[in-house]
């Protein structure tokens, strides 16, 4: 019941504090710096007071619940998300690259699925909650997989697969082998400039309304009152890209904004597959850079004998629809957050290449 009520608040957008303060008044709990800067991670997330009800993801006093209009697949599994910033400090607007976050400041991510998906509030499954601590020597992160009472979540550095199901939106039964990333595998995407980093908190994503208890807000503007966020300049100036659902939005910045957030990452200069030459960043303004008629650095298995990253007006020719659409891990793109295809992304990308001219 409590994770029902946790899915209803999170749908609705409803803050910590409306939680915290509608629901659970029986425990308080405070966040736990000294732990946070550890170099040695806790064994359970509880030890780092995170949350005053783990189970049903309340969060600790001055911890934000924020959400990203456009977010990383990971085999359609819903996401809670929540930042930290210790009490004093201020995370930096940034115009293009993430927000810059001080020392002692955490990302909480927690993975979880209903049991069907027509139901999405209720019968809810913690599966793992993914910590990015930004500590003296950098950004750090940590894996924590729920126990099976979904009491508390447990540190597991070497990954973990898990075997889930639900049943989707048609009614069919999904299963899958969900794949807890190692230390190794966040690397390989949490990389610029050969430093590890957060991916999704950038102003142009963090640029859209949610419903607080005080009313509705934009994100950028509550976290600025909320004393989490400095140097905002006029939210009419800060760049915003639409939903990808959003069918009446532009094509093309719907379909740019789906390789910013799950490709670009990696493909882009300063990023780990720079060497691609194909950089998917939102902003990158020279076509080939994106791929459009750009032959591929090497052939092989993933380029599956096609000519050109993008063969506009030809999705089926293209390497990036051929790379999305597959589900052999030698193929598929991305590496690594899926293991199956994304089926609503490869026909918005599919449809933004069709209409290339």
């Amino acid at each position: 019941m409590r994770i029902r009520f946790l899915y209803i608040l999170s749908f609705l957008g409803l803050t910590f504090t409306a939680i915290h303060q509608g629901v659970a008044q029986d425990k308080i709990v405070s966040v736990n710096d000294e732990a946070l800067l550890k170099v040695r991670p806790a064994r359970l997330l509880s030890e780092y007071g995170l949350f005053s009800d783990l189970g049903a993801q309340i969060p600790t006093e001055g911890i934000l619940p924020y959400d990203l209009q456009v977010s990383l697949f990971t085999d359609y599994a819903h996401k809670y998300r929540f930042v930290y910033v210790p009490s004093g400090k201020t995370a930096s607007y940034d115009e293009t690259e993430v927000l810059k976050f001080p020392v002692g400041s955490v990302l909480i991510k927690t993975f979880a699925y209903p049991a069907d998906f027509r139901k999405p509030d209720q019968n809810i499954r913690l599966i793992e909650t993914r910590l990015l601590i930004h500590q003296e020597k950098g950004w750090n992160a940590w894996a924590y997989v729920w126990n099976d009472d979904q009491s508390d979540a447990v540190l597991k550095v070497a990954g973990k697969r898990l075997d889930i199901d639900w049943i989707d939106t048609s009614g069919n039964l999904r299963q899958i082998e969900y794949k807890v990333p190692n230390k190794n595998q966040c690397k390989g995407c949490h990389t610029l400039d050969k430093a590890f980093t957060p991916i999704g908190p950038k102003a142009r994503n963090l640029n859209k309304d949610y419903a607080y208890r005080g009313g509705v807000e934009n994100q950028l503007i509550e976290w600025t009152k909320q004393g989490v966020l400095e140097s905002l300049p006029p939210i009419e100036n800060v760049q915003h890209i639409p939903p990808i659902e959003n069918e009446n939005s532009d094509l093309n910045s719907r379909a740019r904004a789906y390789l910013d957030i799950n490709c670009a990452h990696c493909h882009r200069l300063r990023g780990p597959a720079s060497t691609s030459g194909l950089f998917l960043t939102y902003g990158e303004k020279d076509p080939v850079h994106w791929g459009y008629k750009k032959r591929p650095v090497a052939a092989g298995r993933g380029s599956g004998g096609l000519s050109f990253d993008i063969d506009p007006g030809r999705p089926e020719n293209s390497i990036l629809h051929f790379r999305m659409h597959s589900e052999d891990p030698g193929i598929m793109m991305p590496e690594t957050g899926r293991t199956i295809v994304h089926k609503e992304g490869l026909r918005l990308i599919h449809e933004w290449i069709e209409k290339l001219e």
